[in-house]
């Protein structure tokens, strides 16, 4: 179907990229953070409805997987404003948590109110929810206002993909009294926030929910009606017996049992009227009951499909599943109804066993009274003694990382006393341990013309010490950069080394962004202690590791110079890349401030590790991504210059990727050997590479690339033949990977609103984190003929029916290949390959492209076509930026190609063996964009 199709144009009329805000009801495309921006709005329009003058507010600090939370909020901010939601940046999550505790203290003024109540929500990431434990017990201890609430959004990542330890919020939430609800949808979201306001009024507590990235991550099709949700107040026999809010004033001691005796009690009574927790499957035939939540509920259905049976196959089986929206207090009723009848209960749950621990505390009475006992397995396989009575190799399901269908769909099986047919053809479903290692690994490393490029370098024979933010790479790079803290404790841990150490002083890395947050106690810790140390501030302008966020309130370098200033720091100095500015702008920094080049900074650090005391060294450039972002819409200079590299000239001796430790410096081979190229898509002109004394680079003023064709030009190519949309039977599974920063989540996003406009069902789960810095990124498509045939977010094992490999280094990785199959996977990869970070290192590295081809040939068979999507990009287009769309086109072109040959699988292997050599070189490649 064309533009033209009248269904495609009926189709783009009635869809907008603002349904999922604007749209009144009905179904809009959006991910789980955009959802949680329309709860908000949904919150306030119900309140309208009802007829209450509400307010709402948000407040909580960024961090994967909620790491764009913010920039969604801030999208959002004039609708939002607009429905009196406000939305107020912390600069750390307890403050923020104290902020909303703060909305609910509303109510203890209500001469001063202008609103009926305000309802809150909280966000941060796992670490967050550990340092504001002292907030969220005071704020959960007071309680909340009658028609306020206070939703708290813990954001785990159970894998430490983006984190320096693996989290699991839940304790921390039942610590300090709040419960806990488990969404397993972006829908779930929408609904369990409602119910989560609505508890937290009922019942007086803050609620908290649980977001990981397989469901906040994922874009999916959702029903966004305000009035979805139908709140059920328990039974007046039910009632709380007395007011359960806020009060003042208030006695300390009365609070811890007010939420014991009643507060949660109210809780549960809320949860069991509205049905929070389902039981899904269930017949009287029942004998292995599946208790699961979250994300882990969505792995098991995905784990009952890989074992090839459908709800009433698994009902013949025996198998039952208890879905819990509500994982802490466990609601009592539910799980007896659910147990009676079964012989064992099998808890799926990742990490730490919480509803497993709970589901032994309430059954354990049964056993001892001589009822039957129902055996509990899960951490444990159901024998005698508890979690740590076996080594952890014994144990059924692990409590160390993150759960996969395959383990689950092996452990029901084995529960079952059932043979895993459904994976003698695929031994690696049910690999538990790590995978081989791959052949190259498309590491995270510094953008090109990224700051901390120069910034992290340290004199010979000094040592450095890293935190929280992007220049933590530093560890893994050759910058003598050893050790790291948590968030705002960055060089602490040498005060109390240099006692006992030979060692005078080092440096700590220190981000701008840390440094607002909580990172300058650390600089007062050193003060107040007189060490030896040099404190590095790198602004860069923006929190670069999470998005390009501004750090919150008005930091500048000047500021940051009088804030150390006034704690006691006797030696500043300041460098820049562009000193100028200071002085055009008159920026006056704290008296005695020094202020440098950036060509000065090794002079400058050994002038400070020789200084006795605390130093600080302002380290000041623009995040090179940033540049990027901000160049694009005019608000930041644009240099006319361009370097190039004259490889007539070139020794290919590597000094520009010494000088520079940019990614941008790419090998060129020659019929005299390796020499350097710039890349000029990817430059970002920071020119560090054109320090050294080299005579081939090349500056190139006012000049600009070769455009793409003219409109005319493009006009006259011969259309691409239009694909042919298959009928969907069942899932389809689409990996897409690539390099982070290349608009592989892009290429996801384009397929999603294709489907989701074609009336069909759709998820997109985004995996990128910190590999969004040049590192491996996935895109996990999902479609289906409708969105309730989706199962799971993330494709499992073997299971991929289409891999669209942006990059060969990601596409030849364990956790792509574990999830091709020969005879269903069919590819379509790029062989033009950016190097990776160990060119930078050692500049005689070769990509070991043969090895990379022959895992995925090895995985996929012959249905492997090979495509040289930069040059096609740069050719057609003037730019390698768009060769991922490339890739896209040439995918759909090859999909009206496919079904045009034979379905002989065979057949179809041998022509694409035969086709694959040439599909590698330029000509071929070129003809597919030709307009001949």
């Amino acid at each position: 179907m064309g533009h033209g199709d009248p269904e495609i144009q009926r189709a783009l009329r009635s869809v907008s990229l603002d349904d999922k805000y604007d749209g009144g009801s009905g179904v809009a495309y959006l991910s789980g953070t955009q959802a949680l921006v329309r709860l908000l709005l949904n919150q306030g329009e119900r309140d309208r409805r009802a007829g209450l003058r509400t307010g709402g507010f948000v407040s909580g600090y960024r961090g994967s997987p909620l790491s764009g939370l913010d920039q969604a909020l801030w999208g959002a901010q004039a609708r939002l404003e607009a429905r009196d939601i406000r939305f107020q940046p912390a600069i750390n999550e307890d403050l923020a948590a104290t902020a909303c505790w703060g909305t609910q203290q509303l109510a203890l003024f209500p001469e001063e109110a202008r609103v009926d109540g305000v309802f809150a929500l909280w966000y941060g990431k796992g670490p967050g929810v550990d340092r504001s434990g002292d907030a969220l017990k005071h704020g959960n201890g007071a309680g909340t206002s009658r028609l306020g609430g206070v939703l708290v959004l813990a954001a785990d990542d159970h894998t430490a993909k983006s984190s320096t330890f693996g989290h699991q919020s839940e304790q921390a939430l039942v610590a300090a009294f709040i419960p806990v609800l488990y969404p397993s949808s972006v829908q779930e979201y929408l609904d369990l926030g409602v119910h989560g306001w609505a508890m937290s009024r009922h019942s007086g507590l803050w609620v908290g929910m649980k977001c990981v990235s397989d469901v906040v991550e994922t874009t999916a099709v959702a029903d966004v009606d305000p009035q979805r949700v139908t709140v059920k107040l328990p039974d007046a026999g039910e009632a709380p017996p007395l007011d359960l809010h806020i009060r003042w004033p208030d006695v300390w001691a009365e609070q811890e049992p007010r939420i014991v005796r009643h507060k949660l009690p109210a809780a549960l009574d809320y949860c069991r009227a509205n049905g929070l927790n389902t039981i899904a499957l269930k017949t009287a035939s029942s004998r292995l009951g599946i208790v699961c939540a979250g994300k882990s509920y969505n792995d098991v259905r995905e784990a009952l499909r890989l074992l090839g049976w459908t709800d009433a196959q698994a009902a013949e089986r025996g198998v039952a599943v208890l879905k819990l929206g509500m994982v802490w207090p466990l609601e009592p009723q539910i799980v007896r109804a659910f147990a009676s009848g079964l012989d064992e209960l099998l808890v799926v749950e990742e990490k730490r066993p919480l509803i497993e621990q709970q589901l032994k505390d309430e059954l354990y009475a049964d056993a001892v009274e001589g009822r039957k006992a129902i055996r509990i397995s899960g951490k444990s396989r159901g024998g005698i003694g508890g979690e740590w009575s076996v080594g952890a190799e014994e144990r059924l399901l692990r409590s160390d990382y993150e759960l996969t269908p395959p383990e689950i769909a092996a452990a029901i099986a084995q529960r079952l006393g059932l043979p895993v047919n459904a994976f003698e053809a695929d031994p690696r479903a049910l690999a538990h341990g790590v995978p081989a290692v791959p052949a190259a690994v498309r590491k995270p490393y510094f953008c090109s013309g990224c700051p901390h490029n120069t910034s992290t370098v340290v004199p010979e024979g000094s040592r450095a010490m890293a935190g929280i933010g992007c220049h933590y790479m530093a560890n893994w790079m050759d910058r003598d950069t050893k050790a790291y803290t948590h968030m705002g404790a960055e060089g602490v841990p040498w005060i109390a080394q240099r006692l006992f150490s030979t060692r005078r002083h080092i440096f700590v890395n220190l981000g701008d962004g840390t440094y607002f947050h909580s990172g300058s106690l650390a600089i007062r810790q050193a003060v107040a202690a007189d060490a030896c140390v040099t404190y590095k501030v790198l602004f860069n302008d923006a929190v670069a590791m999470t998005g390009g966020q501004p750090v919150e309130g008005q930091l500048t370098v000047s500021r940051i110079s009088e804030q150390v200033a006034a704690e006691g720091v006797r030696r500043i100095a300041v460098v820049s890349d562009d000193i100028g500015k200071y002085r055009d702008a008159g920026t006056r920094f704290a008296a005695g401030t020094t202020v440098h080049e950036r060509g000065e900074l090794d002079r400058v650090q050994r002038e400070l590790a020789a200084f006795e005391g605390v130093s600080v060294l302002i380290y000041d450039q623009t995040c090179a991504s940033e540049k990027r972002r901000r160049r694009k819409r005019g608000t930041y200079p644009d240099p006319a210059i361009r370097y190039v590299i004259n490889p007539e000239v070139c020794e290919g001796c590597g000094d520009c990727s010494v000088k520079s430790n940019c990614l941008s410096v790419e090998p060129l081979e020659t019929e005299l050997g390796r020499k350097r190229r710039i890349n000029q898509s990817s430059c970002n002109k920071d020119f560090s590479c054109a320090q050294g004394f080299c005579p081939s680079f090349v500056a190139v003023k006012g000049g600009k690339l070769r455009s793409s064709p003219s409109r005319s030009d493009v006009l006259a190519w011969e259309p691409p033949p239009e694909p042919v949309v298959p009928e969907l039977d069942g899932t389809c599974g689409i990996l897409v990977n690539g390099v982070g920063g290349t608009g592989v989540v892009t290429i996801g996003s384009l397929i999603g609103m294709a489907a989701h406009l074609s009336h069909r069902g759709c998820s997109v789960l985004d995996m990128a984190g910190l590999a969004q810095k040049g590192g491996a990124v996935w895109s996990h498509v999902q479609l289906a003929p409708t969105q309730s045939a989706i199962l799971s977010s993330r494709i499992a094992s073997a299971q991929a029916d289409v891999l669209i490999g942006c990059d060969l280094v990601v596409s030849a990785h364990p956790d792509s290949l574990a999830r091709l199959r020969e005879g269903r996977t069919r590819a379509v990869v790029n062989l033009d390959v950016a190097p990776t970070s160990e060119f930078v290192k050692n500049a005689d590295w070769k990509l070991p492209t043969q090895a990379l081809k022959a895992a995925l040939e090895k995985a996929c068979g012959a249905d492997v076509q090979w495509l040289k999507a930069q040059e096609a990009a740069t050719w057609a287009l003037g730019d390698a930026i768009y060769a991922n769309l490339v890739m896209l086109g040439f995918v759909c072109c090859r999909r009206r190609r496919s079904n045009a040959r034979s379905n002989s699988t065979g057949s179809r292997s041998r022509r694409t063996s035969r086709r694959s050599g040439s599909a590698a070189g330029g000509r071929t490649t070129r003809r597919a964009c030709s307009p001949r």
